[in-house]
């Protein structure tokens, strides 16, 4: 037991203790009919009776407020599980005293509204009994949180919780959910889910007590001035500043401005966190200095703007810094698909495939035919008629000849071979840490069969892209090395395993160059081809007849990726957005 904790005795159902050590034996086997051996104890498909889903729920919640783990544990039907979850609880939460009082059966109903997750599409049978998907997993009508409910014959219930914190009278309360099932010994047991000790808590999630800091007073730009655009949003900027303070390194005069609140976070860094409860009220906080610059972003947008409501976003990258200096998206208030969306990224792929190639030993004047269709099992044709038997690996990145790089990747390239450089040149699947929530791109280790490695080759296949992955694909070539997007200064960078070789990056610029000023992308890069390359990209998707608009390009120290959903060719949609970012930027 904790020295000087707080421990409260409460009569009736009520209990208010140390959460603390103190921990017994308790087996996990039963009696198997006279024979004097152990078996398991297992969760049967008759539901508890309502005595013993109160007793089962009284039972756990005395064993949990008193901090005698193991007895607690014991009482669910997953007690490896339990004792990590209620010792974490323990350890990271570290409540001075812990009150838990037992209420009623409750419904699955009444276990959304309290955590504003959906409810489920079917009622619940009769009584108290919920039934989320089999072995408590979430069924087609449950939020991903909701794992609170046991299988389908057990009983949900609920409890309140106050929990107690040191140097402070403020005192925690919140609603608790749990299941009961019946096990095969006859006796009650709590369906064990990270849900149990708070119920916005799921998955690999964590629950602790972690700094917390005031919203910025400001948001400026890489030059000082407050930040402007619709698509920086409130909600954006709260998780930006909650990531930059964890990930930044230490600052002794930042640390004394900070508070401190139980927080529920994903250890990966994808997700925003959820601030359950503020112990420690921070200081105002100060302004946060973001890498985007003003002029660029109000460049991305309204790019994002002119495409009349079509879905969309794009991101602009110096390359040499991996600073995020505009990011966009239409809608400006919905998801930040920029950073979060993946989707097939089609021809801009090539830019990777065309480095794997490169490093292969096929040159830019390789003759590479580009036939009407390609030789795998299952061929694929190009979007253009023809066949062009005499063209250079170079033309067909020009003119985008899919037939090309499918025939080509399947001679020189291993299946491993692009998933490889794009990790370890590219840094394309490296866990990257923006600062807000952000999908990897995703590129398969290993394709499943040679028409998938095909498709592949082209950005179609399973690799999935967005427009913060393929800038800083574009931006790697261009400055020679992966600098990992970023959208605070100083925050740490993953590190790709090497550079582009001088003489492959040479030739990647060379292709994207002839790309911008005779190429797909003649068009839409008009007047800004000085040291400048571009590559289009359309992405088919099943059962819709148009395909999504890619177009990456980078000039000077700049580089700008765009995506447009049903937006045709890379140049009907993508490429304006991209290009009126490069000519507002004027060639820095």
């Amino acid at each position: 037991m904790r020295s000087g904790a707080k421990i409260g005795i409460i009569t009736g159902v009520s209990i208010a203790v140390l959460a603390g050590g103190g921990y017994g034996a308790y087996s996990l086997m039963s009696d198997s009919g006279g024979s004097g051996g152990k078996k398991p104890r297992t969760v049967v498909a008759d539901p508890p009776s309502a005595d013993q889903a109160t007793a089962g729920l009284k039972d756990f919640l005395t064993a949990w407020a008193a901090g005698d783990i193991a007895k607690a544990a014991s009482l669910t039907d997953d007690p490896a599980a339990a004792t990590a979850g209620l010792t974490a609880f323990r350890d990271q939460v570290k409540p001075s005293a812990l009150t838990l009082t037992p209420f009623g059966p409750t419904t699955q109903q009444v276990f959304s509204a309290a955590t504003g997750t959906p409810a489920p599409a079917a009622k619940p049978s009769a009584g108290a009994s919920a039934t989320p998907g089999a072995s408590g997993t979430p069924g087609p009508g449950d939020s991903p949180s909701a794992t609170a409910a046991p299988g389908p014959t057990g009983t949900l219930m609920s409890y309140k919780a106050r929990a107690e914190f040191a140097g402070t009278s403020r005192a925690w309360d919140y609603q608790g959910f749990l299941g009961v099932v019946k096990m095969s010994d006859n006796t009650p047991a709590v369906h064990w889910a990270p849900s149990v000790v708070h119920p916005h808590l799921s998955g690999n999630e964590t629950i602790a007590v972690q700094p917390v800091f005031a919203p910025p007073s400001t948001v400026v730009d890489r030059n000082g001035k407050a930040v402007q655009g619709a698509s920086i949003t409130p909600a954006l900027m709260s998780t930006l500043q909650d990531n930059a303070n964890k990930l930044l390194p230490p600052d002794p005069n930042k640390d004394q401005d900070a508070g401190s609140a139980v927080v529920i976070t994903d250890p990966a860094g994808k997700g925003a966190q959820d601030k359950l409860f503020t112990i420690v009220e921070p200081k105002p906080g100060k302004p946060l200095k973001l890498t985007i610059d003003n002029a660029l972003q109000a460049a991305a947008e309204k790019a994002m703007t002119d495409l009349g409501g079509k879905p969309g976003s794009v991101v602009a990258v110096e390359p040499s810094t991996g600073q995020v200096l505009a990011f966009a998206n239409s809608p400006a208030n919905g998801q930040n698909r920029a950073f979060t969306g993946l989707l097939a990224p089609g021809s801009t792929m090539k830019i990777v495939t065309s480095a794997a190639l490169l490093e292969a030993g096929v040159n830019p004047d390789t003759v590479v035919a580009c036939p009407e269709k390609s030789s795998n099992a299952h061929p694929i044709p190009n979007s253009f008629p023809g066949a062009f038997p005499n063209n250079t690996l170079q033309q067909d990145f020009m003119m985008s000849c899919n037939t090309a790089f499918i025939n080509q990747g399947l001679t020189s390239l291993k299946p491993e071979s692009l998933s490889g450089i794009a990790k370890d040149v590219f840094g394309i699947g490296l866990e990257w840490k923006t600062g807000l929530p952000n999908a990897d791109g995703k590129v398969p280790a290993t394709p499943g069969s040679k028409d998938e490695q095909a498709m592949n080759y082209i950005g179609q296949g399973k690799v999935q892209m967005n427009p913060l992955a393929i800038a800083s694909i574009t931006a790697t070539v261009q400055n020679g090395e992966f600098k990992q997007p970023i959208l605070v200064a100083d925050l740490p960078q993953q590190k790709a395993a090497r550079p582009l070789s001088p003489d492959v990056a040479g030739k990647l610029k060379a292709m994207m160059a002839a790309t911008a000023t005779g190429g797909t992308a003649q068009g839409v890069m008009a007047g800004i081809t000085d040291n400048a390359g571009a590559k289009t990209g359309s992405a088919e998707v099943a059962g819709v007849d148009v395909t999504n608009s890619w177009f990456t390009a980078y000039r000077g120290n700049l580089a700008v990726a765009s995506e447009v959903q049903g937006g045709g060719h890379g140049v009907d949609a993508a490429g304006p957005a991209v290009a009126s970012i490069l000519k507002a930027a004027g060639g820095r």
